[in-house]
Parts: C-alpha cells; sequence; structure tokens
C-alpha cells in the first residue's frame, strides 16, 4: 500500500512543492493549511485537504493517523519568529509523538550563529549569538530530546530557497526584482560563496529520505548542498537566462538600518546581514550516504523555472547553457 505524509503548512511555498514530490511519487498526502490549497494540488488525486489551525493538535492527531512521516514545514514571517515558532513546532512535535510517524524539518544555517565557518557539517559546533539562531538551535533540541520518548525525526538543513510558486524569496525580493530595468540586486558581498536550495530538489530529497523511514530511528541532522554561487556566479546566470548585460548594485542597506527602528520586516533582515558577508556551504555527504544521489537540476534549467514561476522573461535559447 502507499505510504502516507502528513505536510504541515501546505499551501506555503515549500509546502506546495512538498506536497506535489510526494504525491507525484505516489505518496498519499494529507496537507493542512488553514486557507485553501491551489487549484492545482486540490485537484491532484492523491492529495487530501486537511483544512484547521498549525497548533490544533487533536485534528492533526486524527490527520496523522496512518501516516508513517510529518513534515512541518510551517514557517512564520520574519517578524513573528518569536511569538510563533516554538509553538508551531511543538505541536507538530506532539502529533510526532502521539503518531509515531517520523517527523522531518527543513533546517536552515541560522544554527551556526553570526560566525559560520565555510563548510557546514552535521558536527558543526552551533552558536546561538542572533535570536533567531537560538529559536533554530532550541526547535531541534527538543525535537532530539523527544527521541528518549520514541520519537523519530530528521531535519534536512539547506541554504535559502528558491523556485517554486509565490513570492517571498531574495531571488524575487531582491536578485531579479529589476531584471526588467537591466539591473541586478544582491545583498551583500559578490565575491563570496553563499548556499542555495532549489526547492524541487529540496522537496525530491524529503522523499527520498522519508522512504528510508525504518532505518531513521532516534533524531538525524542532514544537510542538504543544493547550488553553492558567489555574488557574481548568479549575476552572470541571470545574465544568461536573461540575454542580456545586467548593472549591478546592492541593497541600500544604510537607508534600511536608519529605517529599522520603524520597520520591523527591515529590522530582522537587518539582523541576519551577517549571512551575506560570510562565506558558506554545506556539505552533504550524510546525506548522500542515507540515499544515494541527491536530487540535484542545473542551474541553468533550475534558475529558467524559477524565473518562469516569477513571470520573468527569460530568453529560452539560453536553457541549455552550462
Amino acid at each position: 500500500m502507499p505510504s502516507t505524509v502528513l505536510i504541515l503548512g501546505a499551501a506555503g511555498r515549500f509546502g506546495q512543492v512538498l506536497a506535489k514530490a510526494f504525491a507525484d511519487a505516489g505518496w498519499n498526502v494529507r496537507a493542512q493549511a488553514r486557507k485553501p490549497l491551489s487549484p492545482a494540488l486540490a485537484a491532484h488525486p492523491r492529495v487530501q485537504a486537511v483544512r484547521c489551525d498549525a497548533t490544533d493538535i487533536a485534528a492533526l492527531t486524527v490527520a496523522a493517523q496512518g501516516a508513517s512521516t510529518i513534515v512541518n514545514a510551517l514557517s512564520p514571517i520574519y517578524t513573528e519568529w518569536e511569538r510563533l515558532a516554538l509553538p508551531l513546532a511543538d505541536a507538530a512535535l506532539g502529533v510526532a509523538k502521539a503518531s509515531g510517524a517520523l517527523l522531518m524539518l527543513p533546517g536552515n544555517v541560522y544554527n551556526f550563529g553570526r560566525e559560520l565557518p565555510p563548510l557546514l557539517t552535521p558536527a558543526t559546533p552551533e552558536r546561538g549569538d542572533v535570536p533567531k539562531a537560538r529559536i533554530r538551535i532550541e526547535m531541534e533540541a527538543r525535537m532530539a530530546a523527544a527521541a528518549i520518548e520514541g520519537v523519530d525525526s530528521v531535519v534536512i538543513r539547506a541554504g535559502d530557497f528558491f523556485g517554486g510558486p509565490g513570492k517571498g524569496t531574495w531571488l524575487d525580493m531582491a536578485l531579479a526584482s529589476n531584471l526588467g530595468k537591466g539591473k541586478f540586486i544582491y545583498p551583500g558581498n559578490p565575491q563570496i560563496a553563499h548556499a542555495w536550495a532549489y526547492l524541487p530538489d529540496l522537496a525530491q530529497a524529503f522523499v527520498r529520505v522519508a522512504a528510508q523511514r525504518a532505518q531513521l530511528r532516534g533524531h538525524h541532522r542532514l544537510h542538504f548542498a543544493g547550488h553553492t554561487l558567489t555574488g557574481e556566479d548568479f549575476k552572470w546566470a541571470l545574465e544568461a537566462q536573461t540575454g542580456r548585460t545586467l548593472r549591478a548594485g546592492n541593497l541600500p542597506w544604510a537607508f534600511i538600518r536608519l529605517a529599522s527602528p520603524f520597520m520591523p520586516m527591515w529590522r530582522e533582515l537587518l539582523t541576519m546581514r551577517y549571512l551575506w558577508e560570510r562565506p558558506h556551504a554545506l556539505d552533504e555527504s550524510a546525506l548522500r550516504a542515507l540515499i544515494g544521489n541527491v536530487p540535484h537540476t542545473p542551474l541553468p534549467q533550475a534558475l529558467h523555472s524559477a524565473l518562469a514561476d516569477m513571470n520573468a522573461a527569460v530568453a529560452a535559447p539560453k536553457l541549455a547553457q552550462a
């Protein structure tokens, strides 16, 4: 019989991509969301909508019955992390405990703090020297502690997202936000490496890890390398897709700093600016040892699809370039 997965936050950017990936792989998908699913997901024969709040443990426990896997794809907006991130994570953990399902969480690089080293492995020491780092560390610590009570869990850590439906990534908010004007906007030092995750690839990695449920006892941390690119690399890739030379620009950080006391979102972005000034990449050797070849769409194809999702003008003949 097909396996069943409960996806929390299935109406979000990653949740939608996850639901499609699991359903297309033959899983039965129970898709939790407070709002209606996208028409494409709602029409998928293997997707069942679960309309409830993500903190409604009773409703989620019913939805999790018979599921082998739960994916916590819930992500509060930046300004709501301190209020919502841990309660949402605790709700997911409680449902996993009640159901016996494997709990999966998409992680990020916040855990390593302001001085994160150039290569991040699952054994890299964590540093809670910024608020979001402390929250992420605590989320994962609670998952690890629950292993004593029989909860199996996996964190798959990845870099900044791009691709998938909707808006809200650095690609659409900055890098490609002014392509129509022939401009490339980069938030930091364009000469240092930055970790990126193409969402369809990351979702496929989740599907393949979930298929190894029998091997995943206790708590595990895996890294997904994705694409490691400098700002210059990304600029050249966008130029290849658009068929034009782009002028380089940066975010107005001085103005953002001045306005941050009055703009909560800008204040949060300023706090995390260090990620654009520290080179970092993810070591996925442990993930590869578990699932074999890790899904990896070549950058031209991935970027072409991501720009198409944004309805950005791309030069189709450039797709085949390496």
